[in-house]
């Protein structure tokens, strides 16, 4: 296997490729190949099944006696097509109006086989109903307009019941919420949708069983021989375009030599291939254990092609962290954002908290989003390598979060108040976001724990995450407060 590009070699690319630039804006960054199966960001499979239902009672006289619920119906019709970019991987395999409990029982199959069940309440009287779908046990958020009627009263107390237990509620005059109804669901689905390869030498199976009997998410090894096999099938053609799109988009290229980001982006280019080929949608490597010689050293440093994965709206994830790649795909799922994972250091002089990692991705506003300005780097420590680093957004609310086994998400919110990637701060890793934290950043580092890494995704998804974690039986706790 040849490893090394010889610099000849490297030298007549160079002379006989051209320089592309990398797009800011559209699904994929050009050159990148569009993956044909993507439903949604993070999302290979078919799409999110959701039964929309809608509930009516024909003797409730509140809001108003004689409701007429065709013309309802047709007014959300007309709300959900306003809607449909946001849910255009989305299936309503239900779509029913509901005026007896007798009626659920008619459609209970499937409810069950839904994702979730999206309940539109319209007037009063329709418990009987909503409990007989509760009993389903079936994730179900219950969509209420005011004036829908006075159960919304009984609402928070039926959700500390068993019968509630997966009830999450939305009371609001905002029809664009009904989009955002729907995103827990998409959440789970991309979870059971979701296959990770792990490249490592070392055992995951039990966590791997864990995960699969909770989320369905398949977790399975790759072997270094497939990457290997990959990385030599691509051709120095493709390889030399890829390199010229790193180079020619970067603010400035400071230490990698040319030589190096070409191998980089021929990694990028194999893991790619062996994404389609498994119809994976997560890859991952020990990269600082198992396979920083094997991979790393005689191969290349996966960081470009982690990176372009993330840009293209599936996942790259560093250190073989499973628990950060699941953090990924839940991302990505409630957000249709990538996450940014950290290695953090704590400043309470001014309540914030600095997220570093060397690996940044462009795109993390999400693949259809604006590309952030990056210069090419190598790995802080290492001093070798190729990483891109990133230029985030100051002013920007995030959410750091992470999937603790299968039963916890230790949460935090915060603003980004800095991004120090000037050349002269080389403390630390390459990309790097000063927050500042909703909360206190003591309360915080006293309560960390479970590890250095988080993830962090743009936008504050606290009430996502909460719907999420009701549906799937996780406690969610904010560190800082």
């Amino acid at each position: 296997m040849q490893n090394n590009i010889k610099r000849r070699e490297f030298l007549r690319l160079t002379a006989a490729g051209s320089a592309l630039c990398f797009c800011s804006s559209g699904l994929f960054a050009a050159g990148m190949r569009p993956i044909d199966k993507l439903i949604s960001p993070g999302c290979r499979g078919t799409k999110v099944k959701v039964a929309r239902v809608y509930l009516g009672s024909s003797h409730g006289l509140w809001p108003q006696p004689n409701m007429n619920f065709n013309d309802e119906i047709r007014f959300y019709e007309s709300r959900f097509e306003e809607l449909r970019n946001e849910l255009a991987d989305v299936e309503f395999t239900v779509d029913r109006l509901i005026t007896s409990p007798e009626e659920v029982g008619e459609i209970k199959e499937g409810l069950k086989e839904a994702d979730g069940i999206l309940a539109i309440h319209f007037n009063i009287g329709i418990r009987p109903a909503l409990d007989e779908i509760l009993a389903l046990n079936q994730p179900t958020m219950v969509f209420a307009v005011p004036y829908s009627g006075h159960e919304w009263v009984g609402f928070g107390e039926l959700q500390k019941q068993p019968l509630g237990a997966k009830m999450g509620c939305m009371l609001t005059s905002d029809y664009t919420q009904l989009a955002t109804a729907i995103k827990p669901f998409r959440a789970m689905h991309h979870l059971r949708e979701a296959k990770i390869l792990n490249l490592t030498t070392h055992s995951f199976s039990e966590y791997a069983q864990n995960i699969s009997e909770k989320f369905g998410t398949e977790i399975i090894p790759i072997e270094l021989k497939r990457v290997m096999d990959a990385y030599d099938s691509i051709s120095a053609d493709k390889a030399k375009a890829e390199t010229d799109r790193w180079i020619s988009g970067a603010m400035k290229v400071v230490e990698p030599p040319p030589e190096e980001i070409f191998k980089s982006c021929k990694l990028a280019l194999a893991m790619e291939k062996l994404m389609d080929e498994e119809h994976a949608t997560v890859f991952t490597a020990d990269c600082y254990g198992s396979m920083h010689g094997p991979l790393c050293q005689s191969i290349a440093y996966p960081c470009i092609g982690f990176t372009r994965l993330n840009d293209m709206g599936l996942g790259g994830i560093c250190e073989s962290d499973l628990q950060s790649a699941m953090t990924h795909i839940l991302f990505q799922g409630l957000s249709g954002k990538p996450g940014f994972i950290s290695d953090p250091t704590v400043d309470e002089s001014n309540n914030t908290i600095i997220l570093a990692h060397c690996l940044g991705s462009t795109k993390m506003d999400g693949p259809g989003g604006p590309a952030a300005p990056y210069n090419l780097r190598t790995i802080m420590e290492r001093e070798e390598g190729v990483v891109p680093q990133v230029e985030m957004r100051i002013g920007q609310k995030v959410t750091q979060a992470k999937l603790v086994a299968t039963e916890l998400i230790p949460y935090f919110t915060g603003e980004i108040v800095g991004t120090p990637v000037a050349l002269e701060d080389d403390r630390g890793c390459r990309t790097k976001i000063t927050v500042s934290v909703d909360g206190n950043v003591t309360t915080l580092w006293k309560n960390w724990s479970y590890g250095l890494h988080r993830v962090t995704c743009y936008g504050d998804i606290t009430r996502d995450l909460e719907r999420f974690c009701r549906f799937k039986e996780l406690k969610l706790v904010n560190e800082a407060v």
